[in-house]
């Protein structure tokens, strides 16, 4: 009888060191010479990498397993990938698409509610092409607020969130008017058809883990300097293309329409946005730092929505952004910077208006 040689087992310090490894090469991304090198920007690019690091293993290693998913926050108030709406709450799992799966809760008061399938390829090209959508205003719900989806290829009966065969995370998105007044919903995931328990864990699926997370750090802090270098170029303007279709391929969701910018501001500078506000069920407007991380909605008003927007006389909005409040309304705190990305979105709008971007005097907008 031939007997065949047991399957190496994977050199677990290997991969360790291949693991920090990367992370030192992903810190190079901080010294690139188009990137910000003042004290604070320098020092948010190593807390950045710090958090990405953290998602990683949590996206690829805590919370990696397709048959055994459970939700977690990909981006919370300290966790910011990609100019996160500071109104939403968010929360994701890891799926695969030649699995089902079945989604299960009770919708809280979030006026918008929506749930994705994602092809998550950050750690490869830094993309995150949408699979399958299914918003709150498609489902059906029980008169207490519960519900029932099932994540497939094929369709279903009832709730269907699609996926595909590259399908691998799926995000729920609860966006809301007035955080302080609105309860969040509740949310579970399980496989169709899982195992009774996960394996115990092996060397090869910590490596595996590791690549991922390592990869995954690597890829997203490479795309997050490259979009803000991009839109760099044109500063102080915010506009939809081409920078819409970019936004669908790095996770967007489809119902919104998303106009990006790049602020830059001297000391004494106050920049003005004026636009039409179109027919549509939200609309908010925020800023980021150069790592286009939300800045800090907890203390700052660095961000406004429809809700809380004061509107001019013929239903237009004037936001003002400043390092101090010149006492108008709509005034957005630049939080201690001055330089970073700035992002408007349209959600579920009839049309998309232009806005209007210019650069004044701070002194000019002071009451006189």
């Amino acid at each position: 009888m031939i007997q065949t040689a047991p399957s190496p087992v994977p050199d677990q310090g290997q991969a360790w060191i291949d693991f920090c490894d990367a992370l030192k090469a992903a810190g190079r991304i901080a010294l690139r010479p188009d990137a910000p090198a003042t004290e604070l920007e320098r020092a948010e690019a190593w807390r950045c990498l710090s958090r990405y690091t953290r998602l990683g293993l949590q996206m690829m290693l805590e919370f990696g397993d397709p048959d055994f998913p459970q939700f977690y926050a990909a981006s919370d108030d300290t966790i910011k990938v990609f100019l996160p709406n500071p109104d939403n709450r968010y929360a994701n799992a890891t799926i695969a698409g030649d699995r089902e799966y079945r989604i299960s809760g009770r919708r809280g008061q979030a006026p918008y509610l929506s749930f994705g399938t994602k092809a998550n390829r950050y750690a490869v090209d830094g993309t995150m092409a949408s699979t399958g959508e299914l918003e709150a205003s498609q489902m059906q719900f029980e008169a207490d607020g519960r519900f029932e989806i099932v994540a497939s290829r094929h369709p279903q009966p009832g709730n269907w969130l699609p996926m595909a065969d590259d399908s691998s995370m799926l995000i729920v998105r609860e966006t809301f008017f007035d955080r302080s007044r609105e309860t969040p919903g509740s949310f579970h995931i399980e496989r169709i058809g899982a195992p009774p328990a996960p394996p115990p864990l092996d060397g090869a699926a910590l490596a595996a883990g590791l690549q991922r997370a390592a990869g995954f750090v690597q890829g997203t802090f490479r795309l997050v300097a490259d979009w803000t270098a991009m839109v760099a170029a044109h500063p102080n303007r915010l506009a939809a293309a081409p920078y819409a279709e970019a936004a669908m391929r790095v996770g967007g969701d489809p119902k919104i329409c998303y106009y990006h910018g790049y602020w830059q501001l001297n000391r004494g500078e106050a920049l003005v946005i004026e636009t039409e506000v179109p027919d549509c069920a939200y609309w908010n407007f925020q800023l980021a730092n150069w790592w286009l991380e939300s800045l800090d909605a907890l203390h700052r008003p660095v961000a406004i929505n429809h809700h809380a927007a004061r509107r001019n006389e013929d239903g237009s909005v004037t936001l003002v952004i400043a390092a101090e409040n010149p006492g108008v309304a709509n005034y957005i705190d630049t939080d201690g910077h001055d330089r970073g990305g700035m992002l408007l979105r349209w959600v579920d709008a009839r049309h998309h208006p232009q806005p209007r971007c210019r650069v004044v005097s701070l002194d000019s907008l002071r009451p006189h």
